[in-house]
Formats: C-alpha cells, structure tokens, sequence
C-alpha cells in the first residue's frame, strides 16, 4: 500500500477520497496525527501530515520513529515523502519538483534509529538512502502527467527550525548539496531500517539563504503562493503514480 507522508504546505490531500481516520499507538509514543486512509483513482493509501494537522509540530520535534512504524504496521510497502526545500543550485528555483537520490545529514539529538541498546549492534546499507525502484516510478509518473521534474541531487537535512544563514549555505555547497530542508532524516534511515520503499518529491519553495531573490534575505511572504502552486503539481503527480502503478 501507498503511504504519503506531507510536509509543508500539504497538510491534507484534496485527492484522497477519505475512508477512514485511525488513531495508531506505537512503542515509540504518538505519531504526528492520525492516519488518513482513502483511495486516490480507486487505489488504497495511507496519509500522514508530518507536522501534524494544524501544522503544529517543528522539524526537530517530529517523532519520526513513530510516524513510520505506525505507517509500516497499518501496511504500507511504499513511501513518498513530500518536503518542502530551499534551492541551492542556480537552476533549481521556486516551483522546482525534485526527486533526489542522496542526502547528508547535519541534524543532532533526533532518534535515529528502532534498533535499542538492550539489543545487538545492527547496521544497515545506506549507500544509496531511496528506494530507486520508486524513484523511478516518480519520475515516469511525473512524465505521464506532463510535467517537468529533476532527478537525482543532493538533500542537506538541517536541524531547524530557523533556516539557514548565507555562509551555511556555501558550506552545504561545498559539500555537494543541491537543496536544503529540515525533515529528510532520520525519515529516510528509519524507513530503510524497517523495510519501507522510501523515496521522496522535494518542492522548491525559495532559493536558499543568500542564492537568488534571496540574496538579501528569504522573503517568508512569498513562500506561501509558491507552495500552492506546487502542490497542485504533486497532487497531479500522486495520480499518474496510482494510475501507472495500476496499469
């Protein structure tokens, strides 16, 4: 089954026909919110607002660890994750869907992982942190709906929830980041960790700190139009995948 995790600006999914809402509790405390079950094109998937429903939860304070085992447990095989993110590359301005295929991660004090000190060390291959076979499906649902995307860059995962200054941005540069956002781990580790197709549709919503129309500052007014927008286009892009997936 389909879950989608939103973020930022898709707190709900207008193209989910809603079933049912359904409390999980979990061994790792509350998830985010309940989770939304409904179809998209007649296909059984699951929602979950990453911030909660009211938007209400900061990027490090999402109980990740909760949010994927409770979706993990209700069924889900495959999870796209849709985060909101700041341009660093020159090319990759507002309105940019991108699904990328590496992430670094510079966040701190988030739990990490579901494997605990009372059992053994247990490490897992991250080399390539998404699910490639549903990378690729993104992207030919993205050309079924006619719409342009990027594939493959680079995630630079902040602890937030301020966003960065200029100089951080120059660093993530150098170190070969192309976007920037504050949710993508330890999402990814955890759904790799317990099994979980994860891949992700990130959506310029503003060129990072110092790059573009944010050179002198990051105009948090105009994030909000361009947010929108976009989502409309995830929305399209979340039919086509059903529908291919269907086919």
């Amino acid at each position: 089954m389909l879950a989608i995790i939103g973020g930022s600006g898709l707190t709900r999914l207008a193209n989910l026909e809603v079933t049912r809402r359904q409390v999980v509790r979990t061994p790792y405390g509350d998830p985010s919110g309940a989770l939304t079950f409904g179809t998209i094109r007649k296909t059984e998937a699951i929602f979950l607002a990453r911030h909660g429903y009211g938007h209400t939860i900061s990027p490090h304070e999402v109980n990740y660890r909760a949010n994927i085992w409770a979706l993990h447990a209700q069924g889900a095989t495959d999870v796209v994750s849709v985060a909101s993110v700041g341009g660093i590359r020159s090319d990759l301005g507002p309105g940019t869907l991108i699904v990328p295929d590496q992430i670094i991660d510079y966040t701190w004090n988030r739990t990490s992982t579901f494997y605990s000190a009372d059992r053994s060390v247990t490490h897992i291959d991250f080399t390539f942190p998404y699910c490639e076979e549903l990378r690729r499906r993104l992207l030919r649902a993205a050309a079924a709906a006619g719409d342009e995307i990027v594939s493959g860059g680079t995630y630079a995962a902040m602890q937030g929830p301020r966003l960065e200054t200029a100089a951080e941005i120059n660093r993530l540069e150098r170190d070969g980041a192309d976007i920037v956002g504050m949710t993508g781990m330890p999402e990814a580790a955890l759904a790799r960790e317990i099994g979980l197709c994860y891949a992700a549709i990130a959506v310029v919503v503003n060129y990072a700190a110092g790059r573009g129309m944010s050179a002198s500052g990051v105009k948090l007014e105009d994030i909000n139009a361009v947010s929108q927008q976009a989502m409309a286009r995830v929305r399209n892009l979340l039919d086509a995948l059903v529908m291919l997936d269907g086919d």
